[in-house]
C-alpha cells in the first residue's frame, strides 16, 4: 500500500527542486556577468560552450515529468496557503510553457545568443552594422520560431511581449504609444520654443576615478547593501542577481560626459534594490522574482527621475559633487545644474535621452521588432529602417552606427519584447511616486535631507515584498488603488517641466 506524502513534504520537495534550477540559472548568470565584465577574449567560444551546457541542464531539470506530476499532485491539494498556491501556479504555468521547447532549440538559441553578443562588440568596435547583421538575421528567425513554440493570438510578436510583461500585447502597446504621440508631443512642442538651458559644464573633462567614487556614494545613499553587491565597469549597464545577497550592478564612464555614469548608477541601483529587497526565503520560486520587466523599470525609473532628477535630490548631494569637480562647477548655481540635467532635446542615443524624448526612442525601438518579428522588416535594411525613424520622429541624422543601430545590447541577447517595458516602467513609475507622496509623511522633504529610509521601506512593503504574487497591473491597483494610467506620467511631466521651462 502507496501512503500518500503530506502537502508540507510536497512542498519541500518541490521548493527543493526550484531551488536546484535556480543554482543552475544563477551558475549562468556568474558566467554571463564575467563575460561581459571580466573575460579575456580568447575565453569567449569556450565561455559559450559552458552557457549552452547550463542553460541545456536548467532546461532538462524544468521539464522534467517528475516535476510536472509534482506540480499537478500540489495543485489538487487544498491546505497550500496563498503564497504557496500561487507559486504552484505560476510554476505549472512556466513548466507547461517550457515543455513546449525542444532541447535542441534551447541549445541552438544559446549558441547563436553566444555568436550574437560577440559579434555585436566587434560591430560596434568597427561601427559597421555588416559585421553584426548576419547573426541578428539568425536571431530574428529564431525568435521567429520561439513564437510559434510558445504559440499567440493576433501577431506573433504578442508571444515574445509574454515573456517580459504578462498580459502585454500589439493592441495595447499601440495605443500607449499612440498616447505618448499625442500626449507628449505638445508639450514638447511648448518646450522646443523655450530657450535651451546650459549644459556645457556637464561635457568638461570628469575624471574617471572621481566620477566613480560619486557613483558609489550615491548607490551607497540609496540603500544599496555594498555587503550583498559591488559595482564593476560594462560596455552596457546593467543590473544581475544570483540572489538577494548577491546582487550586482555596472556603469560605464566617459569623462566628456557626467551624466552617462551618474544616471546610470541611480537607475541599476533602482533596480538592484528590487533584487535586494525580494524575499531570500522565497528563493528559486515565483515569489521570489520580479513581478515583471515593466515593474522592475517602474523600480529604476522612480530612483533615476522622480527622485534623482528632482531638485530636492540634489540640494543634498550638489555640494558633495562640487568640492569634486571644482573647476566645472564651484561657479554653477544648483538651479542651472537642474535645468541642465533636465534638458529636454532630441538625440541619438536612447539611455542618454531625457525624460520625455526617451519615450520616442523606445516607440522606434518597438516598431522595429514588431516588423522584424511579423515579417515586414527584414534586418539587412535595419540600418536605413533605424536612419529613417529617428529622422521622422525625432527630427535627427545618425552619423554612424555605433549611434544608430548598434547602440543597443538587446538584439544581441534575443531580448525581443524587452524595449516596450521601458516606457510601461515609467508610467508606473509616476503613478507609484504619486502614491508614495500621498502615503508617506514628510517623503520629500526626507529626501531633500539626503535620508531615503522612509521611501525604500515604502518600496519594499508596497512591491518587492510580493515578488511574483500579482501581475503587474494588479500590483499597481494594490499599491495606488487604480490600474496604470498614463495620466500620472503626464501630470508629472506637465508640473516639472513646466517649471523649468516656465510654460505657464
Amino acid at each position: 500500500m502507496t501512503v500518500q506524502k503530506s502537502t508540507p513534504a510536497l512542498y519541500e520537495e518541490y521548493s527543493a527542486k526550484m531551488q536546484k534550477i535556480a543554482d543552475v540559472r544563477n551558475a549562468m548568470a556568474v558566467l554571463g556577468w564575467d563575460q561581459e565584465t571580466y573575460l579575456p577574449p580568447a575565453g569567449a567560444a569556450f565561455r559559450g560552450q559552458q552557457l549552452t551546457t547550463l542553460s541545456t541542464i536548467a532546461h532538462e531539470l524544468f521539464t522534467e515529468p517528475a516535476l510536472g506530476d509534482l506540480l499537478q499532485e500540489l495543485r489538487q491539494r487544498g491546505d497550500l496557503d496563498s503564497v504557496q498556491q500561487k507559486n504552484v501556479a505560476l510554476s505549472l504555468e512556466d513548466y507547461e510553457k517550457n515543455r513546449k521547447y525542444p532541447a535542441a532549440f534551447v541549445a541552438e538559441i544559446s549558441i547563436a545568443t553566444n555568436i550574437a553578443y560577440h559579434a555585436w562588440i566587434k560591430s560596434r568596435k568597427e561601427n559597421s552594422f555588416e559585421t553584426f547583421e548576419p547573426s541578428l538575421n539568425r536571431m530574428v528567425e529564431l525568435k521567429k520560431r520561439e513564437a510559434d513554440i510558445l504559440g499567440y493570438k493576433g501577431h506573433p510578436y504578442n508571444a515574445l511581449l509574454n515573456e517580459y510583461e504578462k498580459g502585454a500585447d500589439v493592441q495595447m502597446l499601440d495605443k500607449v504609444f499612440s498616447d505618448v504621440k499625442t500626449s507628449l508631443l505638445p508639450l514638447l512642442q511648448q518646450i522646443a520654443q523655450q530657450p535651451v538651458p546650459d549644459n556645457k559644464f556637464l561635457h568638461l573633462h570628469y575624471p574617471k576615478d572621481l566620477q566613480w567614487q560619486f557613483g558609489l556614494n550615491l548607490l551607497k545613499a540609496m540603500g544599496y547593501d555594498m555587503n550583498a553587491g559591488r559595482q564593476d565597469v560594462s560596455e552596457h549597464p546593467f543590473t544581475t542577481s544570483f540572489s538577494p545577497q548577491d546582487v550586482r550592478v555596472t556603469t560605464r564612464i566617459d569623462e566628456k560626459d557626467l551624466g552617462n555614469m551618474t544616471w546610470s548608477c541611480i537607475h541599476e541601483g533602482g533596480h538592484a534594490l528590487y533584487e535586494q529587497g525580494l524575499p531570500s526565503e522565497q528563493y528559486g520560486l515565483p515569489c521570489g522574482e520580479a513581478a515583471s520587466l515593466g515593474i522592475h523599470e517602474s523600480q529604476s525609473r522612480l530612483w533615476e527621475n522622480n527622485v534623482g532628477r528632482s531638485l530636492i535630490f540634489w540640494q543634498h548631494h550638489y555640494g558633495h559633487l562640487q568640492s569634486l569637480f571644482r573647476h566645472n562647477l564651484l561657479a554653477v548655481p544648483i538651479r542651472d545644474f537642474y535645468h541642465a540635467i533636465n534638458l529636454v532635446q532630441p538625440s541619438l542615443i536612447r539611455t542618454e535621452a531625457d525624460e520625455l524624448t526617451y519615450h520616442f526612442h523606445v516607440m522606434i525601438r518597438y516598431e522595429i521588432e514588431k516588423g522584424l518579428i511579423g515579417g515586414t522588416l527584414a534586418t539587412k535594411d535595419l540600418r536605413n529602417i533605424w536612419n529613417r525613424y529617428y529622422s521622422d520622429f525625432l527630427q535627427v541624422k545618425v552619423p554612424d552606427d555605433v549611434r544608430g543601430v548598434l547602440q543597443d545590447i538587446h538584439w544581441s541577447h534575443g531580448s525581443f519584447g524587452y524595449f516596450p517595458t521601458y516606457s510601461l516602467g515609467s508610467f508606473y513609475a509616476a503613478q507609484f511616486y504619486a502614491a508614495a507622496k500621498k502615503q508617506v509623511p514628510d517623503l520629500e522633504h526626507n529626501i531633500a535631507a539626503g535620508s531615503y529610509d522612509r521611501l525604500l521601506q515604502w518600496l519594499r512593503e508596497q512591491v518587492h515584498v510580493h515578488g511574483r504574487f500579482y501581475t503587474s497591473n494588479e500590483l499597481c491597483e494594490r499599491v495606488t488603488g487604480e490600474k496604470l494610467e498614463f495620466r500620472y506620467f503626464l501630470d508629472y511631466a506637465k508640473e516639472k517641466f513646466g517649471g523649468i521651462y516656465n510654460l505657464g
